[in-house]
């Protein structure tokens, strides 16, 4: 006797490209789960619609039931059925209305800032002339003309910046919708839809209550970590919201179901490889090479009782269900239970679900090249807390002071770690560099030129607070033994890095400033002519 029964999927296990599903035939019904009532003449049940993602050689079955039932055999087969297409069109159509809207809320958003844009290019096209003349004739304070000309630089950088958010959620909006029009494509030319029927041979001991579990690995699954990193210069911590990025065409969709994220790669094995033999012999000729393929041709198989592929099928069926159960998630493997109450649809596109927030201690310091740039670089020094989970490598949006400044890649953080955030140009730190000395001797000294360099670096802290600051500089590297170079001063006094690099750890009290001073020698015999010295 078959009986066709009915599941639920309870539980999703997701690793980096796949997953493994767990089914039961317990079926909500009137907030109640009802059971599979058995008389005792079952020899087999039936489950119907598989997705034809799933691996056949990982499906285990188990079950408990208020009497004793052997489960005998598990086979599948595959089926093909029509089923009408209009309900799926008209969501896709609708995800697609809706995507597309927001897209164009969004250009009209860019648009209207280019309108500003252009309005204030030409406010100061309109007054650079009356400026100018105003100036001459001291009608104007040099403080106003500052006080106007900041206005126009921070609304030209609003601007931008807000550009550029919005144009990075419509390209955001463009890849799901990329993915949603492929699908809805697809469904205009419809096919026979194709599954798995899963038939499990049973010997119920009588009539009773039972419960079937069945669990089984799919292709087309994997998720990602994601994080929004939010800095806020005026306190020493920085929120971290750490994101899982699931995407799935597994063929099922996953409805409030128990959701579990791992770094375990199952698929790569239990066993290390094996390093095959690393041959090396002499040059050898044609007619030789050829005897010798010949005799490493595979010899034809003589035995009168082949092994069937069905036989090789079931073989392999054995092994692929060891393997599944035995899937280990302990040493470096780091797996995250998520609480899932919502619905990830089996469409390809990329559904975020959040894994925990909270706040890292950090500290702040700049970075300043006065050699290449006349502004810092602000840096953040974030330590991953001793009872925090591990950071996974994963892309990093990073937002300071509310304003969205790039995005980043972290890498591996384990607990108790410091990773290092770059936070883009900070204006709070004013650089000025001047070449104070150049002076050629007249006279050669011991057979050689020497011409002497010396720099003068002012650095004001415009801030309120005090500001932790890496100065970084560099002398000439000699590429010929003739050519010398050397320090000769610096104040404060350091030594000489590899690479010719300067560095100077400095801290500025608000409102103050600071000077860094170094002087440097190059010596070469008179017959040389030196390049690179454009300093």
């Amino acid at each position: 006797m078959r009986k066709t029964v009915g599941t639920e999927i309870v539980s999703v296990i997701v690793y980096t490209d796949i997953a493994l599903v767990t089914r039961r035939s317990a079926i909500k019904e009137a907030s109640s789960l009802q059971l599979i009532a058995l008389t005792g003449q079952e020899r087999e049940l039936e489950i119907l619609q598989l997705p034809v993602t799933l691996l056949t050689e990982s499906i285990r079955v188990s079950g408990r039931a208020e009497v004793v039932v052997h489960l005998l055999g598990v086979s599948t087969e595959r089926v093909f059925s029509c089923e009408p297409f209009a309900e799926r069109l008209s969501h896709l159509t609708r995800q697609i209305q809706q995507l597309e809207a927001e897209w164009n809320l969004l250009q009209a958003q860019i648009d209207a800032l280019a309108l500003q844009s252009k309005f204030i290019e030409g406010l100061r096209e309109k007054t650079e002339e009356p400026f100018a003349q105003s100036l001459s004739r001291k009608n104007l304070s040099l403080s106003e003309t500052l006080d106007f000309l900041n206005f126009l630089g921070s609304q030209y950088s609003e601007y931008a910046i807000a550009t550029t958010e919005c144009k990075v959620q419509q390209q955001e909006l463009d890849k799901q919708l990329q993915v949603l029009r492929q699908q809805w494509q697809q469904l205009q030319t419809p096919s026979p839809k194709e599954s798995f029927t899963l038939s499990v041979g049973i010997e119920p001991a009588g009539a009773g209550e039972f419960e079937l579990e069945v669990c089984y690995v799919v292709n087309y699954a994997s998720w990602t970590p994601l994080y929004d990193l939010r800095v806020n210069t005026s306190s020493n911590s920085i929120n971290l919201t750490y994101l899982a990025e699931v995407t799935q065409s597994t063929g099922e969709d996953w409805t409030n179901v128990s959701l579990t994220l791992s770094t375990a790669k199952p698929g790569l094995g239990t066993l290390p490889p094996l390093l095959e033999p690393w041959y090396i012999d002499v040059l050898r000729p044609p007619e030789f090479l050829r005897m010798q393929r010949l005799a490493a041709m595979p010899t034809p198989p003589t035995g009168d009782n082949p092994t069937s592929e069905t036989e090789q099928f079931q073989e392999n069926l054995v092994t692929g269900e060891t393997v599944v159960a035995e899937v280990s998630k302990q040493g470096n493997t780091v797996t995250f239970e998520v609480n899932s109450s919502g619905k990830i649809p089996s469409d390809g596109t990329p559904h975020k679900t959040t894994i925990f927030n909270g706040d890292f201690p950090c500290s702040f310091e700049y970075v300043a090249i006065p050699r290449l740039f006349s502004f810092a670089y602000l840096q953040a020094n974030v330590k991953n807390t001793v009872n925090c989970v591990t950071l996974l490598p994963g892309k990093a949006n990073i937002f300071r002071d509310h304003t969205f400044v790039g995005t980043t890649q972290l890498e591996n953080v384990a607990p108790g770690q410091e990773f290092k955030l770059n936070l883009g140009i900070d204006e709070g730190l004013k650089i000025e560099r001047d070449l104070v000395e150049r002076q050629v001797e007249k006279k050669l000294i011991g057979n050689n030129c020497r011409i002497t360099y010396a720099y003068r670096i002012v650095i004001t802290n415009l801030q309120n607070q005090e500001a932790n600051l890496k100065v970084i500089e560099q002398l000439p590297i000699s590429r010929n033994e003739k050519i010398k170079v050397r320090l000769n001063r610096s104040n404060p006094q350091i030594q000489l890095g590899e690479m010719g690099i300067l560095e100077w750890s400095l801290a500025l009290s608000p409102q103050a400033q600071r000077e860094v001073y170094y002087q440097f020698v190059v010596e070469h015999p008179p017959e040389l002519t030196v390049v690179g010295l454009d300093v």
